[in-house]
């Protein structure tokens, strides 16, 4: 006989987690499931370092969310003892004009949030491990940082089992179908009746939509790990911010300093299409190769002795923004993936709404630019 709950969370990464350990909270009866056994490597939320920002280029609209992102964090460091969020201080450097320091200043407008602009020369003197070109600007904003992704998705699960939600990983999910007045989910360890269900699966939740056939792609993406080639005190947290820079028009890579791993750095999107059952997770020489000519280019110091290379997946939307909300197809289902790479950071406030829809039908946060339903039949 299935197992019942009231609610089943598919996919234990940042939104998965975030959102089982928000439902146990509110004591509904409820149930994890995970292919794999998170924290892994395998999906979105892995790579020791995740950047965390609150002046947010990609639109106005995601600060509100950041914001309680932030106060959700530091709840979940203080009733698990993590150390969860390092604030270094950001800085979105490029061209005044260009996508990327504009954004940011926009949204630092809109919100009053705090921020400083600063000239090439005065990037240079106050964060001399960047070597920014004349006609570059940075906006740096303080309360940007870095968050610890393994031990988010741990505190989370760990506060989930306190809170009473069952756990059920190294299971993996095909299907879902109708049940009377809830829905089954077809479970490769025993199938699960529940009377509604979360799909938080990443790079497995097109597999899961069913009848709605929303437009995602995965993406292929490496981050590296680097010695400093020299000053490498100059490249530790209390130094170096986290960073965004546009090198080039609508081109975007990001770094995060050495907190005991090395200088990581990584290209946002640019990557290969793939599927996550069969992507190539070794990185070639010559992938590493180009991120050594970007960073000589740009951090002329940083691309020393490669410690690591990683390969993540980012689940994207043609415009890049999140999926959070009903199924079109299935009210009884709540979507909360497609993050297009910059999700992280807003997981424990994604954990927050995704529960509040579940349980309330609706989130005093506005997800109106997030419903799964904006697409339309045009762009299925």
């Amino acid at each position: 006989m299935a197992a019942t709950f009231d609610v089943a969370v598919v996919g234990l990464g940042a939104a998965g987690s975030a959102t089982l350990q928000a439902l146990a909270r509110r004591r509904i009866r409820v149930i994890g499931l995970d292919r794999f056994h998170p924290p892994h490597p395998r999906g979105s939320s892995h790579g020791r370092s995740r950047v965390i920002r609150e002046a947010y280029y990609e639109s106005p609209v995601y600060v509100p969310l950041v914001q309680r992102a932030y106060q959700e964090w530091a709840r979940i460091a203080r009733d698990t003892g993590r150390a969860l969020l390092h604030q270094t201080g950001g800085l979105m450097i490029g061209p005044a004009q260009g996508e990327l320091v504009a954004g940011a200043l926009r949204s630092a407008k809109t919100h009053g949030l705090p921020h400083q602009l600063l000239r090439a020369d005065e990037i240079r003197r106050q964060f001399p491990v960047f070597n920014p070109g004349e006609g570059v600007i940075g906006l740096l904003e303080p309360r940007a940082g870095f968050l610890q992704p393994e031990e988010c998705v741990a505190g989370c699960l760990e506060l989930a089992a306190r809170h009473g939600a069952t756990i059920r990983t190294g299971t993996a999910v095909s299907r879902w179908s109708r049940s009377g007045e809830g829905l089954r989910l077809e479970c490769d360890t025993g199938d699960i009746n529940c009377g509604r269900a979360v799909l938080a699966a990443g790079p497995w939740l097109p597999a899961l939509l069913g009848e709605a056939a929303l437009p995602l792609t995965v993406e292929r993406q490496v981050m590296y790990w680097f010695a400093p080639v020299a000053g490498a005190a100059r490249f530790a947290p209390d130094r170096c911010p986290v960073f965004l820079w546009e090198w080039e028009p609508g081109r975007f890579f990001y770094g995060i300093p050495d907190h005991g791993h090395g200088f990581k750095a990584a290209l946002h999107h640019e990557g290969l299409g793939v599927s996550p059952d069969t992507v190539d997770r070794n990185v070639g020489a010559e992938e590493v190769e180009a991120m050594r000519a970007l960073l000589r280019r740009t951090i002329p110091d940083a691309p020393g002795e490669l410690r690591e290379a990683a390969v993540c997946l980012y689940t994207n939307t043609p415009d890049q923004h999140f999926i959070l909300g009903p199924h079109p197809a299935e009210p009884r289902i709540v979507l909360a993936s497609a993050c297009s790479g910059h999700g992280f950071k807003f997981a424990s406030a994604i954990g927050e709404v995704i529960a509040e829809l579940v349980v309330a039908g609706k989130s005093e946060l506005d997800l109106g630019a997030f419903a799964p339903g904006r697409f339309g039949e045009r762009e299925k």
